[in-house]
C-alpha cells in the first residue's frame, strides 16, 4: 500500500518520550506504518526499539522490528496487523531504549576522547544494549591505549556534560569544522536539515540516534578487548556498567 504521508519521528526531538497515540497509515504483510512514532528504526549502528501497539479495544501487538523505508517508519508485529485508519498507542520497551541511549552516548564520548587525544577518526561501529564495538584509523594502537582511554572516557562521564540536539541548515553544517571531520558531506544531498548531537565541550556529530541528557547518565565505561582489523584499522570493544 502506498501513501504520500511521512512518519513523524518523535525520538529525533525527544529521546525520552516513551509512548504516543498514532494512526496506522499503511499496512503490508505483518507490518504497519504510523503517522508518528516513538520507535527508533535500525540505523547508524543503533538497533531498533521493541515494544507494543495497543488499539482502543485493548488488542495488543508486540513490535519486533522497526525499519525506515523512504519517509515511512514500518513496525513489524507478531500477528495480523491492525488495518489502516486504526488508532493505536505505541509504547517502547524503555529499559532497552535507555540502555541503547547510554551506549550510543558512550560511543560519542569515545570518539571525542580519541580525536582530542590522538586526532584519529572513527571508521565504523555497531552496538547492542550496554555493549559495542568501534573501529578507528590507528596504526598501531598507542602503548597503554586501553587504560588511557578508559580513564579519559570515565572522566568525561563524571563531568556530567550536557548533551544538546539541534538541527542545522545543510550549508551551515557543511561549513562547521567539527562536523566536517565526521564526514557530514557524505549525508545525502536531499537532506536539507542536519541533526547535530553536541556533547557540550567535547564532541559534535551529525547523528540520527538517541542519547541521554548528560554524560553522567552513561554509567561506568570499560574496554574489554582491542583487535587489529588490518593496517590502519583497529577495533575497540566496550561494555557499560551501572554506576
Amino acid at each position: 500500500m502506498s501513501t504520500d504521508q511521512a512518519t513523524d519521528q518523535i525520538y529525533l526531538r525527544d529521546a525520552y518520550e516513551q509512548a504516543v497515540e498514532a494512526t496506522v497509515v499503511a499496512v503490508r504483510d505483518d507490518a504497519v506504518a504510523l503517522d508518528q512514532t516513538v520507535f527508533y528504526a535500525t540505523g547508524g549502528g543503533q538497533p531498533h526499539d521493541t515494544g507494543t501497539l495497543i488499539d482502543q479495544h485493548g488488542n495488543t501487538w508486540q513490535v519486533r522490528n522497526v525499519r525506515k523505508e523512504g519517509d515511512l517508519i514500518w513496525h513489524w508485529v507478531d500477528s495480523e496487523p491492525p488495518p489502516a485508519g486504526t488508532t493505536v498507542t505505541g509504547t517502547i520497551d524503555w529499559d532497552r531504549r535507555l540502555r541503547l541511549m547510554r551506549t550510543h552516548t558512550a560511543l560519542h564520548i569515545l570518539c571525542g576522547v580519541i580525536w582530542n587525544e590522538w586526532g584519529v577518526l572513527v571508521t565504523g561501529g555497531n552496538m547492542e544494549p550496554l555493549s559495542a564495538r568501534m573501529d578507528f584509523e590507528f596504526s598501531p594502537l598507542p602503548e597503554g591505549f586501553a587504560a588511557r582511554v578508559t580513564e579519559l572516557v570515565n572522566a568525561e562521564i563524571a563531568a556530567d556534560r550536557t548533551i544538546e540536539v539541534s538541527f542545522l541548515e545543510r550549508e551551515i553544517a557543511l561549513a562547521d569544522p567539527e562536523l566536517i571531520r565526521t564526514k557530514v558531506n557524505l549525508i545525502p544531498e536531499w537532506v536539507t536539515d542536519i541533526r547535530v548531537v553536541d556533547i557540550v565541550g567535547l564532541d559534535r556529530q551529525a547523528d540520527g540516534g538517541t542519547h541521554v541528557a548528560s554524560t553522567g547518565a552513561v554509567g561506568r565505561f570499560e574496554i574489554t578487548k582491542t583487535e587489529s582489523k588490518g593496517k590502519g584499522n583497529k577495533r575497540v570493544r566496550m561494555v557499560l556498567h551501572d554506576a
